[in-house]
């Protein structure tokens, strides 16, 4: 990364997407509806509540091109009105999801309703936010791509002329490296031909929506039994001579506090609600997105170590039983198509490892890193970096684009192992990716003259009571917050992190990685 934008992915997610078939970057997203032909039907259940069954029906689709991942040159100074503006993309494609979902009557009756009344619309709200992100670029002295203008318009389709699976099966061939990523997006298809197959199933029973207890998602083709799954974990990179070996484990906690909320201070900073879905957060306990460096300082720690102040931060994971938690009347919660009770992990595991290639330099303060991609559904699996496994099964199965089925007594595992290679210079970047990159998977080598860094893993249990497959519609399904027109797909989890240290704990954590010590 840096010069070169494509991700180099760590060994495990390409395991991970070979085997199995969510930062919130602003600017893009697929927006998906059911609309039928039925004089019965209420207008007014934007997120899919119960409704009333339907003679025939369609599932239309926009997507939007993603403008965030395209900005890779921001002048610090025009950064916080880009973010600002990034964040009205989203509200923008949010708010026209509600709509698309809650005028399904109004479609049926009026073929060009959705054009008219949705797309065009959204079309010129977009081209306006993005000329202004121009004009915030070109006012301090920065220059323009003329062709982000184009990303204004969404395009709409059927669900006979393409699914999420194909979505993504693009971003596993554009990520393709070799045969084992070729063959991460030629499973996604599989998965997603599987979904419109449970959609289908769907529309045929009383949930008229495209799964989910919001009517976003999931469906049953998001789920496998991971004993049926076969071992697709591969042997990590040899060490070289010059290996940092040592860990460095800090214990933060599992948000049993709940310290909950759905801002993202990295990706949209100054905006309420800028994630659209809700956040877990242990370790600094003041972030929102109103926090800063010095908030950062101020802001106290669930972490044992008082000199760890850093914000270890994920979407939360819930269960859709039919219940609803705290956020069920809340924008980022239930407003937005995110439902069911929220669960605690049972455990989180942050730990810090070294380079099998290098010794590892200290981790600047304040460095932001996200890792996987909310978007995926849109984006393509080209950032995704989702860990998806059940205890007892972590070394053998890794999946991404499924949720695991486990046994009874196995617990949910996600794991997540974030960039390693450091440019030298940025605690962040204007897409918030080019700062940072992924080794070779291979060789574990920090290429582009980047430099390597603690590589931060976590590791987060669950308690689930694994899900049903009915009649092709999964029961008790559990899922990742996301954006409500990601569909809630586990491709789409993520992770961010803040490095924010003091005492010289950062250099403690270098130095006791690279001396090979067992450090907590």
């Amino acid at each position: 990364m840096g010069r070169n934008t494509r991700k180099r992915r760590t060994p495990l997610a390409t395991k991970a997407i070979a085997a199995s078939a969510a930062l919130a970057l602003g600017g893009g997203g697929l927006i998906w509806a059911n609309f039928y032909a039925s004089a019965h039907e209420s207008n007014n259940q934007s997120w899919g509540g119960n409704q009333t069954k339907a003679a025939t029906a369609s599932v239309a689709t926009i997507s939007c091109p993603d403008v965030g991942q395209k900005l890779t040159n921001v002048p610090n100074q025009a950064r916080q009105g880009v973010a600002t503006e990034l964040a009205n993309l989203d509200k923008q494609i949010t708010e026209a999801y509600s709509r698309l979902a809650s005028t399904r009557q109004a479609q049926t009756n009026d073929p060009s309703f959705v054009q008219n009344a949705i797309v065009g619309p959204l079309k010129e709200k977009r081209a306006a936010t993005i000329d202004r992100i121009r004009i915030d670029i070109q006012r301090v002295g920065g220059s323009f791509d003329n062709s982000l203008k184009q990303l204004a318009a969404c395009t709409t389709q059927t669900a006979n002329q393409t699914n999420a699976g194909g979505q993504q099966q693009n971003g596993g061939q554009q990520q393709n490296t070799g045969g084992q990523q070729q063959n991460g997006g030629q499973q996604q298809n599989t998965g997603g031909q599987q979904q419109n197959g449970g959609q289908q199933q769907g529309n045929a029973g009383q949930q008229q929506n495209i799964g989910g207890q919001a009517g976003n998602g999931p469906v049953a083709a998001d789920f496998v039994d991971i004993t049926k799954v076969a071992a697709n974990v591969l042997a990590k990179p040899q060490k070289s001579g010059n290996a940092s070996t040592g860990t460095f484990t800090t214990r933060c906690g599992v948000n049993a506090n709940k310290n909950h909320n759905t801002d993202n201070v990295i990706v949209a900073p100054g905006v309420t609600n800028g994630a659209h879905h809700l956040h877990d957060y242990v370790g600094n306990q003041k972030v929102n997105a109103f926090s800063s460096n010095q908030t950062f300082l101020q802001g106290g720690t669930s972490c044992q170590n008082k000199s760890d102040l850093s914000s270890y931060y994920w979407p939360v994971v819930r269960i859709q039983d039919g219940s609803q938690d705290f956020d069920q009347n809340a924008d980022g919660g239930g407003k937005e198509g995110n439902v069911g009770k929220i669960l605690t992990p049972v455990s989180a595991q942050i730990k810090y490892v070294g380079s099998p290639a290098s010794k590892v330099v200290a981790m600047p303060q304040f460095l932001r890193i996200i890792t996987g991609d909310a978007k995926t559904t849109t984006n393509g699996l080209a950032n995704a970096n989702a860990h998806w496994s059940c205890t007892g099964f972590e070394n053998k199965v890794q999946l991404t684009t499924q949720y695991p089925i486990c046994p009874q007594g196995s617990k949910v595992v996600r794991t997540f192992a974030f960039q390693s290679c450091w440019d030298g210079q940025n605690i962040d970047s204007a897409n918030h990716r080019t700062h940072v990159a992924f080794a070779d998977p291979a060789s574990g080598v920090c290429g582009n003259g980047f430099k390597a860094i603690p590589q931060l893993t976590m590791r987060l249990t669950y308690n689930i009571t694994p899900p049903t497959i009915v009649n092709g519609q999964v029961k008790n399904a559990y899922a990742v917050d996301g954006f409500p027109e990601q569909l809630h797909k586990p491709a789409t989890d993520h992770d961010d992190f803040i490095s924010v240290t003091t005492g010289g704990l950062a250099n403690k954590i270098a130095n006791c990685i690279n001396t090979g010590q067992r450090c907590a």
